[in-house]
């Protein structure tokens, strides 16, 4: 088999946005009525990046590594996720080139926090900020996301052989 030097990952998650729980996206807590709910923190951009990562070398899902049956992951921060994602990644001797990402929600507004989220998550897969894109779209009111009940993140990363 060839050994080619890129590897490109496509990681997608939702989930239902609920009152009461800490809404957590790009690895930084967001002040709003609502929050993701989920086995973990729920924070869907982070978990797509997960699957983006883990996807682009056939080493499962997010789900296959971190099961939500499983209670050492209950309320576990994502960005340990990630990390240990990020491990495996590196221990078969590839790092990111660079993730393009997208967040669907019609709220909160989150362009003045994008900044603090590539922080986060330049800071964890050790690469520079400029090399994270997120953005944020609605659904223009239409479907789960559209009535609030949900938010979905859709990540694309680039692995590249050391």
């Amino acid at each position: 088999m060839k050994k080619l030097p890129f590897r490109i990952g496509f990681g997608i998650d939702f989930h239902q946005l609920v009152p009461g729980r800490d809404f957590w996206l790009g690895g930084i807590l967001l002040p709003h009525q609502k929050g993701a709910l989920g086995h973990s923190d729920a924070d869907v951009l982070l978990h797509a990046i997960c699957d983006a990562m883990l996807g682009a070398l056939s080493l499962g899902d997010i789900g296959t590594h971190f099961p939500d049956t499983d209670q050492q992951f209950k309320n576990i921060d994502s960005k340990i996720l990630l990390k240990k994602s990020y491990d495996l990644i590196i221990a078969h001797e590839f790092e990111i080139g660079n993730i393009d990402s997208t967040v669907c929600l019609e709220a909160p507004k989150i362009k003045s926090y994008i900044p603090g989220m590539q922080k986060v998550i330049a800071e964890i897969l050790n690469i520079d900020k400029n090399d994270i894109s997120i953005k944020a779209t609605t659904s223009e009111k239409m479907g789960f996301v559209g009535r609030e009940e949900g938010i979905a993140a859709y990540a694309t990363v680039l692995l590249v052989r050391k």
